[in-house]
């Protein structure tokens, strides 16, 4: 029988949970697979159309 509003996770106590977003912040990588999607994604639409830091015309 579960208890509302209370719940468990193993991943927490242990501490897997902290150290990886640690290692996230530091490499600017992220550990998730929508994270790890996104960024990809982002790099090859920026790849194919050009869209990163546009240099100033003198």
């Amino acid at each position: 029988m579960k208890i509302p509003g209370l719940s468990f996770s193993l991943k927490r106590a242990v501490g897997i949970t902290a150290v990886k977003q640690k290692v996230a912040r530091a490499t600017g990588i992220p550990t998730t697979r929508h994270g790890i999607e996104r960024k990809v994604g982002a790099a090859i639409i920026g790849a194919v159309f050009g869209t990163g830091k546009k240099k100033k015309r003198k």
